[in-house]
């Protein structure tokens, strides 16, 4: 049965179904602010209430008390989600909104298996939102398991039924001593034991973990609740016992975020957005066995979130360089006047550089588009002091044509589109213009005399080109680009053929069989763009994994060499053996 519920002073109607699990989640909710649940008839205010009271601590972003939507974590314009947006706190009421909307039948099923000790109840609630929301849409069944028997639940559950499982561990998980529900064991001779048992879930729940990891995505939450008073030192003073305890769980999760297919929720990222002393709800552990305020519940769903996504990173940098790439104007202060440096307070453009440096490392791309005079720009970059080195920038477009006219030129020279790549300038005029001319691409302005806001945007890189693993493909990737660059300058040659080119290429070309779950790179290959998928076909992780474990498959790989450097792999078949 269906009830449509609505009050004169509630603007939003709200449908439930009193045998629903949402029906259960919202009642707890509300009692755990102590109202009255024997009626419904204040569902509309009472969920105001809480919005409102979100919104009073500053946790919420998402939604306003006049009953106006959630803002969407879906960037239109790019294409893209904003993760940042999609870990803002979610209203309990939002997060139900979001989940009756309804979705066509033959829009794709995502099957997600949450696995923890405790009663999922909000936290299943918040992830199920945060996945539906962003796009691709699809609907999403979501499994549990039995409450207080976390590593049993992944024991019990068959791997091939998902497409991806998230893990979220308390401390009640590795001891039920570390928690409140069970009583009794706090002596300080319990201590030695405690630690035992610890070691011994650990490397239970290190077992079960590799194993489902080998066949679908695994993305994992370390404990992030407050320890309770289980020590015999003051709460002031540090313990022994709890270093050893926190030093076996770092440990676990070090070697944890090693294995292939597992992704860890960053405990830093955590901590920036969701309190420790805003997480552990001492009465809903009481009552229902559920340890999270709301806004902490949110905040790891929408880390989950995310990391099951796993959006693909963004592929190019351009930069502008005056009082961008480094502090000063080239024209007026000259190669050896501008700085980066503490003694000039320009430090924040020589730690941009330094990042530029390392996501170039690791295969991203970095060009330049200065109004600038060339020969200016080159003796800049030829400082020996410069902390990102001539080589990682290319191309470097100097003149005084409008940005957007260099931008293009970029990305023909990359031959990848304005989707992946990130525009970054001090001038909002510019950031405007290029902006306008390529919807698609993120365009930044770079802060001006703001440490933090320059520190946050140097983060906000690192989110969106930053990789778990990188292939050998990457670290070529630029000298590629390079070699097609050089390429094409020999067909524009006078009197020059592209089959004398060919013939003067020297190229070799190596067919490879075999198939590792650890590759990457075929994973990345076969999910390129239309124009070099040949069927169109796409895989997700768990697919990729399973046609890899088929014994009656093969996959082939194609890599390229010539005079002007190796390509690495370009291509790759799969086929199955009849």
């Amino acid at each position: 049965m269906r009830r449509r519920i609505q009050t004169q002073d509630s603007e939003l109607p709200v449908w439930i179904n009193p045998e629903t699990d949402e029906m259960r989640r919202l009642k707890l909710g509300l009692m755990r602010e102590g109202k009255d649940v024997s009626s419904l008839t204040q569902v509309g205010p009472l969920a105001r209430h809480h919005e409102q009271h979100l919104h009073e601590r500053g946790r919420s972003k998402s939604s306003s008390t006049d009953g106006a939507p959630a803002q969407t974590p879906f960037d239109s314009a790019r294409g893209v989600v904003d993760w940042n947006r999609l870990v803002d706190p979610l209203s309990l009421l939002n997060a139900l909104e979001i989940l009756k909307k309804p979705v066509p039948e033959n829009v794709p099923l995502r099957r997600i298996f949450l696995a923890c000790g405790f009663a999922p109840l909000h936290l299943q609630t918040f992830l199920a939102a945060r996945l539906r929301e962003a796009p691709p849409q699809r609907r999403i069944e979501m499994k549990t398991g039995l409450f207080g028997d976390l590593a049993g639940n992944l024991e019990r559950m068959n791997p091939t039924d998902f497409d991806a499982v998230a893990v979220v561990i308390e401390w009640e998980d590795l001891d039920a001593r570390l928690g409140i529900r069970r009583l009794g064991g706090w002596g300080a001779s319990t201590l030695p034991d405690v630690m035992k048992s610890v070691r011994q879930g650990i490397t239970r729940l290190t077992q079960v973990l590799r194993r489902v990891a080998a066949s679908i995505p695994t993305c994992v939450c370390m404990p992030t609740l407050p320890l309770p008073p289980v020590f015999t030192t003051r709460t002031i003073e540090a313990s022994h016992y709890e270093f050893q305890l926190r030093h076996a769980v770092a440990s676990f999760a070090a070697s944890t975020c090693d294995q292939l297919g597992i992704r860890l929720v960053s405990p830093q990222c955590l901590d920036d957005l969701s309190p420790l002393g805003e997480r552990f709800d001492l009465k809903s552990e009481i009552m229902a066995g559920f340890p999270y305020k709301l806004a902490h519940a949110s905040v790891v769903a929408g880390l989950l979130a995310v990391l099951i996504r796993n959006e693909a990173p963004r592929k190019g940098i351009i930069t502008d360089l005056d009082d961008t790439l480094w502090a000063g104007i080239l024209g007026e202060d000259g190669a050896e006047g501008i700085s980066w440096h503490l003694d000039q307070h320009t430090h924040m453009h020589g730690l941009y550089q330094q990042v530029l440096e390392s996501l170039a490392s690791t295969g991203v791309l970095v060009a330049a588009a200065s109004k600038n005079d060339p020969a200016l720009v080159e003796q800049a970059l030829e400082r020996e002091d410069l902390l990102i080195s001539r080589e990682s920038v290319y191309p470097i477009e100097a003149q005084w044509a409008p940005k957007s006219v260099s931008v293009r030129r970029i990305l023909k020279t990359w031959n990848i589109g304005p989707e992946g790549v990130v525009f970054i300038d001090d001038s909002p005029m510019e950031v405007a213009e290029v902006k306008a001319a390529f919807p698609e691409m993120e365009c930044i302005v770079f802060p001006q005399h703001d440490d933090q806001a320059t520190w946050n945007l140097l983060k906000r890189l690192r989110d969106l080109f930053g990789k778990s693993v990188t292939s050998p493909e990457d670290s070529i990737r630029l000298k590629s680009i390079r070699s097609a660059s050089a390429l094409r300058e020999s067909l524009d040659a006078p009197e020059s053929s592209l089959d004398d080119f060919l013939r003067s290429a020297d190229a070799s070309v190596q067919f490879t069989f075999g198939k590792r779950v650890e590759d990457g790179r075929t994973f990345e290959l076969i999910n390129k763009t239309n124009q070099f998928n040949l069927n169109g076909k796409r895989m997700s992780e768990a697919a990729w994994r399973t046609y890899l474990s088929d014994a009656a498959t093969f996959l082939m790989t194609v890599s390229y060499e010539d005079k002007y450097g190796f390509l690495g792999r370009i291509a790759v078949v799969l086929g199955m053996v009849e």
